[in-house]
């Protein structure tokens, strides 16, 4: 499965911006699915991440009452995001790990079996 992100771009502090994540030549059922971002000179980070059955979510203490993730009836997976600061600012990725319920672990980085090439945010003061 290929994973594609969109929607990311430049905003200004205290904005919004909503990713898609779309599969590509496959699906996302079975899967748990989750964003990540790294900002340059830093590691790969957790942001948010939603279960395949139940719609259970799992968010970041940085992002949580900002960022919204959801996913719709298809195989797309949204990430809200509001009130952008720009320490926002990075290379947001998308990732999918099987799993028939819940998230197993979601900063484990090596739960995640497919990952997006990931989308450009910029959130500029």
């Amino acid at each position: 499965v290929q994973l594609v992100e969109s929607g990311g771009g430049l905003v200004q502090a205290g904005g919004s911006l909503r990713l898609s994540c779309a599969p590509s030549g496959g699906t996302l059922s079975s899967h748990a699915t989750g964003w990540f971002r790294q900002a340059p000179g830093k590691e790969r980070e957790f942001v948010a991440a939603i279960s395949w059955i139940g719609g259970n979510t799992e968010y970041a203490d940085s992002v949580k009452g900002r960022f919204t993730i959801s996913r719709d009836n298809g195989n797309t997976v949204y990430l809200q995001m509001n009130s952008l600061k720009p320490e926002d600012t990075a290379v947001y990725y998308c990732a999918a790990g099987y799993s028939d319920y819940g998230i197993p672990a979601p900063y484990d980085h090596d739960y995640w079996d497919y990952w997006g090439q990931g989308t450009q945010v910029t959130v500029s003061s």
